[in-house]
């Protein structure tokens, strides 16, 4: 068990390096973690499910996370104040700004949360925040994950690496456009560029 662990936390990591530096990631790969996520939604249903929150405050990167752990859907018996910390912890070990003013922030190891279910989240930021991000651009989009488990973590960050690729997502994104406008567009990436390995939706 532990080496398992240890196996997918190896591969959490070189996919936040690759995502970070707007790397391809291998359609095989792609597969094989499609093939191991116990519990698969398309990425478009999971942002509308967790929402679009706008004017999302703070002018530091602690006080961004405090406010979007705040406006998190979560069951109640979710620890709000432990969660804070796993993020800032995560942060601590390296930035999760991508570039293009987005960063995804997460838990490093989502077990420690016991949800049965993924929950993704974008956060328009009321004004940029330093992220420590590799091009050096404030960040005013925040992508928060939070999965019941690793396999489907790295499902949903996979495809969050290839949807956030996409220029004109970018584009609605830092122009804050509507929620309906967004998810349409990240519906529509995920047609084009996963074909048979999209996500089905949720029953």
């Amino acid at each position: 068990m532990q080496a398992a662990d240890r196996q997918f936390l190896d591969a959490v990591e070189l996919w936040e390096w690759a995502t970070r530096r707007g790397m391809a990631v291998s359609r095989r790969l792609l597969d094989d973690l499609h093939q191991r996520a116990e519990a698969p939604w398309s990425l478009a249903t999971l942002i509308g499910t967790g929402g679009i929150v706008r004017d999302v405050p703070g002018t530091s990167r602690e006080a961004v996370l405090q406010a979007v752990v705040a406006a998190l859907t979560l069951p109640d018996e979710v620890d709000r104040a432990f969660l804070l910390e796993v993020l800032e912890a995560r942060e601590a070990l390296g930035s999760t700004g991508i570039g293009d003013g987005i960063a995804i922030p997460h838990v490093r190891n989502p077990i420690v949360l016991h949800l049965d279910r993924p929950l993704v989240m974008i956060a328009l930021l009321r004004q940029p925040v330093g992220f420590a991000a590799p091009d050096g651009r404030p960040v005013t989009t925040l992508v928060t994950i939070i999965a019941p488990n690793i396999p489907t973590h790295l499902a949903i960050l996979g495809r969050l690496a290839l949807v956030l690729r996409d220029a004109d997502l970018r584009r609605l994104l830092s122009d804050r456009a509507a929620a309906d406008d967004i998810i349409r567009r990240i519906d529509m990436i995920e047609h084009r560029e996963t074909g048979a390995f999209r996500i089905p939706e949720a029953p």
